[in-house]
């Protein structure tokens, strides 16, 4: 038998990567099993469906913090996505861990947002669910919502990934658990990076002594965070940030919290958000008919609300700001 482009690559992983990486050969595999690619490992297809997949281009038009900016420079949930699969993979390669797994878990990690960021979320939590999580849907979207109910069919270390990707939650491979790190490490600098950009801050805002064991800039700060994962993890079974790196990012962090996430001008319109989302629930929870047909049926086997919270959160913030003036404003008065 032929020696395939897949098979080289899964024998120089074997050769090449760290005694404490997930090697491709080791997945736990797929819900449904199929012919594998004769040029790509399992890890890298399910980076392919991912990226071509409708719920990654609707990134693009949903919120990371700021809703609707003006400026074309300000992140969107794509944007962080690509910075911190871009973090993710630096992390990966230099701990010579699998970058195909960390790839594909760091693209899939944010597909399951609501329109409007985290309001959408809390929003979510108070109308359906108060165990309803972003990271939850994401993993209901890869398995359920993606390809009409049939999902991406991903490998279960990339879902895994996927679902374990923030808060206490831990994933079983250090792949996964980078992505966490780089997640972290992609929105608090980006996030310092907008609120600038917004007038709402200014680097010196930053604590002194915070500036100085992290960097000035945007690009030292990413690179100490960065280089202090891979020097404190190198060689070990487990993902750190050496310490003092790592309390200085969880206090810049909180301090993030207190001068822009609760901040009033960032979250000026979070309420207005938080009532299309609210709005919108109650309508098609009362008329559950004027779904599109595949919520519908989503309806008809895991109940109303259910697929309400299932439309909604797939929803970009234009689509759901759009439907609720279909639905709300009368046309004549549309400009």
């Amino acid at each position: 038998m032929s020696t395939t482009t897949r098979d080289f690559f899964l024998e120089l992983e074997k050769e090449t990567l760290s005694p404490y990486a997930f090697l491709t050969s080791q997945t736990k595999g797929r819900d449904f099993p199929y012919v594998p690619c004769e040029v790509r490992t399992e890890f890298q297809r399910d980076r392919d469906r991912i990226i071509h997949s409708q719920s990654f281009r609707r990134l693009m038009n949903k919120t990371q913090v700021f809703l609707a900016p003006v400026g074309d420079h300000y992140r969107t949930r794509l944007t962080h996505t690509l910075e911190v699969t871009q973090i993710a993979r630096i992390i990966a390669r230099g701990l010579r861990l699998n970058e195909d797994l960390t790839e594909a878990a760091a693209l899939g990690h944010d597909l399951g947002h609501t329109p409007f960021g985290h309001a959408g979320e809390m929003e979510m939590q108070r109308l359906y669910s108060k165990d309803f999580t972003h990271y939850r849907q994401s993993l209901r979207v890869v398995e359920k919502l993606e390809n009409n109910g049939k999902g991406l069919n991903l490998t279960w270390e990339v879902r895994d990934g996927i679902v374990n990707h923030t808060g206490s939650h831990m994933a079983s491979t250090l792949e996964g658990v980078i992505v966490k790190y780089a997640d972290r490490i992609a929105y608090i600098n980006h996030d310092i990076d907008d609120a600038c950009r917004a007038g709402i801050l200014k680097t010196t805002d930053i604590p002194e002594d915070l500036r100085r064991i992290l960097g000035e800039t945007h690009g030292q700060r990413i690179n100490n965070m960065v280089n202090s994962v891979i020097k404190a993890s190198t060689d070990r079974p487990q993902i750190l940030m050496e310490p003092e790196i790592g309390e200085a990012t969880n206090r810049l962090r909180a301090f993030l919290f207190e001068s822009v996430y609760t901040n009033p001008i960032a979250k000026s319109e979070e309420g207005k958000a938080r009532g299309v989302v609210a709005a919108l629930f109650e309508y098609f929870s009362e008329h559950p008919d004027k779904l599109p047909p595949f919520y519908r049926q989503i309806a008809d086997e895991e109940g109303v609300g259910r697929s309400v919270c299932d439309f909604i959160s797939c929803m970009t913030d234009r689509f759901a700001i759009e439907t609720y003036k279909e639905l709300f404003v009368p046309k004549f008065w549309r400009v």
